[in-house]
């Protein structure tokens, strides 16, 4: 079957690309002859020890790579990517230090607040100042539980500016949430709000932060920034941060700790719905190498671009925001509902703020069509070329509304990574087209393939997501993992020598990949193997469903599909709207993607980053107990599931 194509760059478009800049050198200095994307991506995997040290001087990292690119190649785990190198993440990302825009703040109160790479590089000293008088150093962990504001960034820059590891959540965790994660890493300094602004409510988070603060005992630091003004709010000690900002320490005193390239940044934390979350700990040189990838090369990131991303502190795609910085971008950051007071309110954004590169959620894209929100009737987006979607898969009709409804003329790139590899294994490339529900390439250098279950490589069919060769951005590592088991098992134990990512995924006859969905989600009745993304895509065509979740239940020595719908406000599940939902997944799937079950509920649970959790809907179903329910945004959801009659 023929897909349809979308968009296609144009010749000047492609022409003027960093990627195409990027291949010609290769050319030149490599005396190689690659003409297309495909070509540069095959010497990137084939080669891919000269194309990481290619790309450090391309990228102008701002560090010393030693002689040796990478030790062990060949093993996962084992291989050491950059052995002697010497760099500082902060230092790379303060590259520019001007008076040009770096961060726009824009609040769901309305606020906005601007600061220029100069005024950063102020803020960045004067807090890593206040650090170090602390006595932070490297290898110290600070922890935040912030919003999405200009603080949060200055206070990351800080703390990696002396060589300690950054880790945060945003204020809307649960008390456990934040001891789940925060507990397991032992931070010296902890970082909060007095509160912050959600759908319209002021929301005090004091007490919830004395509970924390009570049971993180290694805090020696405690940090509170005035973000809503709550008036009964005291940080203990007395330590303000617009106290720190307001004095003078000029950008001159910031010095850079030189860190090694596998030295810790970044403690990142799985989804933690099957019990306490992973820490995965990320290193400085692979994520900075892979983010300046990404930007630079596969979204064609500049200085004159404004790039948004739709996220919270606790979802890995702030992380990757935050090195644009390193483009000499301008990152404009959001914290509140997407939809107050209006569902324009992001578009109202992107008009005033002239974004240029638009990052959300495939759910929000598909929450903006059911409420008929249509920007381009509405909106300037003349300085919008690109949109970004990640977090769940993007439906086909999704791809229809962007073009119809938004843009016509903009690279639509739908990437895939995840916390686990704090980027992207497939995502966008300015010089190839768009096919609708595709993600339109794999990344450089990552020999990403689909596998059968027998770990034969497979195209134009359905199987496991896996990459077969090293790359410098794998963790380093779980937090108190002493012996790396841990880690083993979560990647490396199903097949030889081969990451094996989760996804239920397909290569296509573009090279392009499809993604149907996580793998432990892939329901398989009849012993056919079923991506839960397929289902949704049938059923959210339909007006009157809002969103859906569909899991496995064990009958009858066999599984059945049951289908769950939250359908609009005062709309109810008869027999009509049930027969035109198995029309519908029947016409256009399978009639083994049709639910032998289908029943109504009023929310759906979701992790904090807006990710719905089949597998804690199965557990529900099976009566069983989902060990931790603090993952959860809206964990009151689970019992809607419960000892529900139709399933008995």
């Amino acid at each position: 079957m023929t897909t349809k194509m979308m968009w296609q760059p144009s010749a000047d478009q492609i022409a003027n690309a960093r990627m195409t800049n990027f291949m010609q050198q290769v050319n030149q200095d490599l005396k190689l002859a690659l003409t297309n994307y495909q070509d540069l991506h095959a010497w990137s995997v084939d080669h891919s020890a000269d194309f990481w040290r290619y790309l450090w001087d391309y990228l102008e990292v701002i560090g010393e790579p030693g002689p040796t690119t990478v030790t062990e190649q060949n093993k996962m785990p084992g291989a050491n990517w950059f052995p002697d190198a010497q760099l500082n993440f902060a230092e790379n990302l303060l590259r520019y230090d001007d008076d040009r825009t770096a961060i726009v703040f824009r609040g769901e109160d309305g606020s906005r607040q601007a600061i220029s790479y100069y005024e950063l590089h102020r803020q960045v000293a004067a807090v890593a100042h206040q650090f170090k008088q602390h006595g932070v150093q490297k290898g110290h962990r600070v922890a935040a539980m912030m919003p999405n504001c200009i603080e949060t960034i200055v206070a990351m820059l800080a703390t990696t500016s002396l060589g300690a590891i950054w880790s945060s959540c945003s204020p809307d965790f649960g008390v456990q949430g934040v001891l789940d994660r925060f507990g397991q890493i032992e931070p010296k300094v902890f970082l909060t709000v007095d509160g912050y602004f959600y759908n319209g409510k002021r929301l005090d988070i004091s007490d919830k932060t004395q509970a924390i603060r009570t049971e993180l005992n290694t805090v020696e630091l405690f940090v509170m920034v005035k973000f809503a003004n709550v008036e009964s709010a005291q940080p203990q000690d007395n330590h303000w941060w617009h106290d720190w900002v307001a004095e003078d320490a000029p950008s001159a005193h910031l010095k850079f700790v030189a860190t090694a390239f596998n030295d810790p940044l970044y403690i990142m934390f799985s989804s933690g719905t099957t019990g306490v979350p992973k820490c995965i700990v990320h290193g400085t040189g692979g994520t900075l190498l892979q983010h300046l990838k990404e930007h630079a090369l596969h979204t064609d990131l500049g200085r004159d671009d404004v790039f948004f991303y739709f996220t919270t502190c606790g979802w890995m795609m702030w992380n990757w925001l935050v090195s644009g910085l390193a483009q000499g971008s301008t990152l404009v950051l959001f914290d509140g509902s997407p939809f107050y007071p209006e569902p324009s309110i992001l578009w109202d954004i992107a008009e005033q703020e002239n974004i240029s590169v638009f990052g959300t959620s495939a759910k929000y894209l598909s929450a903006l069509e059911k409420a008929d929100c249509k920007p381009a009737q509405s909106h300037d987006l003349s300085a919008l070329r690109s949109i970004l979607t990640t977090g769940s898969v993007l439906a086909p009709e999704s791809f229809d509304y962007v073009y119809r409804d938004i843009k016509t003329d903009l690279c639509l790139s739908s990437i895939s990574g995840g916390t686990d590899i704090v980027s992207c294994f497939a995502l966008g490339c300015p010089i190839l087209p768009v096919y609708r529900g595709e993600l339109q390439c794999r990344g450089l250098a990552l020999d990403v393939q689909v596998y059968t279950d027998q770990g034969e490589s497979v195209k134009g069919q359905k199987g496991e997501l896996v990459c077969r060769n090293s790359f410098p951005c794998m963790p380093i590592g779980f937090w108190n993992d002493d012996d790396g088991e841990r880690y083993f098992q979560a990647y490396f134990a199903r097949f030889d020598n081969t990451w094996a990512h989760g996804d239920y995924a397909e290569l296509t006859e573009h090279n392009g990949v499809i993604i149907y969905g996580r793998s432990d989600a892939v329901l398989n009745p009849g012993g056919v193997r079923i991506g839960t993304a397929e289902i949704y895509r049938q059923v959210e065509k339909i007006d009157a469903v809002l969103e859906s979740i569909a899991v496995g239940q064990n009958w009858q020595d066999d599984e059945r599909v049951v289908l769950f719908v939250r359908l609009r406000e005062g709309v109810s599940l008869d027999d009509e709207l049930q027969q035109q939902i198995r029309k519908t997944i029947r016409a256009n799937a399978t009639p083994r993607h049709v639910p032998a079950i289908i029943a109504q509920v009023d929310d759906i649970p979701r992790t904090i980053s807006g990710k719905i959790v089949e597998l804690a809907v199965r557990q529900v179903v099976h009566g069983e107990t989902v060990k931790n329910t603090d993952a959860l945004a809206n964990p009151a959801a689970l019992e809607q599931f419960a000892n529900r009659k139709e399933l008995n």
